[in-house]
């Protein structure tokens, strides 16, 4: 028996060691251009205020980051753009090695995908050439993680992951010196979500007004997008996206893909809301003419069509469409296609874009952190966490989720914000029927629409997969950045 005291919880938790950032910077060169990356994870902290009394900064958090700076460069007037994906649950890693970055991945292209073990290649056409970049990973994605003895949970919903990668912002910005380059704001489907609303909480929260948004395929009012019950907002916002996706699959020979999208768009702006509406009320040659339209439009059968009361749900388009093929069609890009496990399926067992894309980036981020810039973590890189789920949005408790409101405000607030939107035909998760139904409900002075640039690809969610429309992307956001044609 011993009489040695055992520790108190407070010693315990004094002698918790306190994280630091654990950044490595390197220097590269592509052509002539010569910058600085850093990447690692930065320690995320709080102020803690008790009785009224600051006592100090608490950790709680560790975010990982990449950023790249050009080296030998006026930073005053260097433009420097904070950059990240969705999901919710999403990594930076989408748009850091497939479209912005210095190096991208190699992976191919639908029907002709490259085999493993993949590989990264210089990015000629990179962002970096024009702005500095700064990738930032939420919480629970990439290497960011909870500090020790802190839950994640609080950074899992839609104001903690707001106000921890505005912080994130916050402190490179003022680290960096940064204050007076001009900033923007990339983000991609939940990401444009997030971006609207951070447009919106950096200027309010911390005076940090920004030069623009680039939006990729972002999700701004989630009414358009939830098939949810008494909400039929969704089956015509993505009635022209089905039309698309069943004029590339060769169900509307001898037309053009503008041609069958403009039909899909009148009908689904004047006569399918109206025929939603009425419900029951619909006559028999009403209803009947409704699921002719329909077929035609989508590529189904009139059969089905009718099966599903006129209301096409879209994970069973996706599985449905191509049934009497054996293959099932992706969600956020529907150009791809895979044979699934049986054919009486309603959903289909695994999205065959997911299939395609997660083995070469998943390959080329961990390359390229540990190999090229020098970082080592043990950790996992998550590229897609589901353990940000289920994500809170106890905000939005009774009312849709949108942050139409948030950047509606941050463009009246700052009328010199200017909005890059770019949509794909093909993205079957965030169709362009919702974005443009989005973007027409702003509430901003009609002046200020000029200040919204909205681009259309013949590619999906990831337009920059599809090689062509990397290379025209890669331009506009140059020009945006650079002002070209503001």
């Amino acid at each position: 028996m011993t009489d040695e005291k055992k520790p108190e919880a407070a010693d315990v938790k004094a002698d918790k060691p306190e994280p630091t950032d654990d950044l490595v910077e390197t220097t590269h060169t592509l052509g002539d251009l010569t910058y600085k990356a850093t990447t690692g994870r930065i320690v995320l902290r709080e102020e803690v205020v008790e009785d009224d009394k600051f006592t100090g900064h608490k950790a709680k958090a560790e975010v990982s980051i990449t950023s790249y700076v050009l080296e030998g460069v006026d930073v005053r007037e260097r433009p420097v753009t904070f950059a990240f994906n969705g999901g919710p649950g999403s990594s930076s890693v989408w748009l850091h090695i497939g479209l912005m970055g210095p190096k991208r991945v190699v992976m191919g292209d639908a029907g002709a995908l490259t085999p493993p073990p993949y590989g990264l290649t210089d990015n000629h056409e990179t962002l970096l050439k024009h702005s500095d970049l700064v990738f930032i990973d939420p919480m629970s994605t990439g290497y960011s993680r909870a500090a020790t003895g802190e839950k994640a949970k609080a950074y899992h919903g839609f104001t903690g992951d707001l106000e921890s990668v505005a912080e994130i912002i916050r402190l490179w910005t003022t680290r960096n010196n940064r204050w007076l380059s001009p900033k923007y704001l990339a983000g991609e489907s939940y990401g444009g979500t997030r971006a609207g609303a951070l447009a919106d909480h950096l200027q309010m929260r911390y005076g940090m007004f920004l030069n623009g948004l680039m939006l990729i395929a972002p999700a701004l009012d989630m009414a358009t997008l939830r098939f949810t019950e008494g909400n039929d907002g969704p089956y015509f916002h993505f009635l022209p996206t089905y039309a698309a996706i069943a004029h590339y699959h060769g169900l509307h020979e001898g037309r053009t893909l503008e041609d069958v999208v403009e039909e899909a768009k009148r009908y689904a702006a004047d006569e399918f809301p109206v025929v939603l509406a009425k419900g029951s009320r619909l006559s028999a040659e009403e209803r009947a003419a409704a699921v002719s339209k329909l077929a035609s439009l989508t590529g189904l059968s009139e059969e089905y069509v009718d099966g599903v009361n006129l209301r096409i749900e879209h994970v069973r388009y996706y599985t449905e469409l191509l049934r009497h093929r054996r293959l099932v069609v992706g969600r956020l890009d529907s150009r791809f296609t895979a044979p699934d496990s049986d054919y009486g399926r309603e959903h289909f067992s695994s999205d065959p874009f997911f299939a395609a894309i997660s083995g070469p980036y998943t390959a080329g981020l961990n390359h390229l952190l540990r190999s090229e810039l020098k970082y080592e973590n043990d950790l996992n890189y998550e590229t897609l966490s589901r353990q940000v789920h289920p994500w809170s949005y106890s905000e939005f408790e009774g009312k849709h989720v949108t942050v139409v409101d948030k950047l509606s405000n941050a463009m009246r607030v700052n009328p010199y914000l200017r909005v890059y939107v770019a949509v794909g035909y093909y993205d079957g998760g965030v169709p362009p029927g919702a974005i443009e139904h989005s973007l027409a409900h702003l509430q901003i002075p009609e002046e200020l629409r000029d200040n919204i640039q909205v681009e259309y690809f013949e590619s999906g969610h990831m337009m920059y997969v599809h090689e062509e429309s990397r290379l025209a992307q890669s331009q506009q956001l140059a020009d945006f950045v650079t002002g070209v044609g503001a």
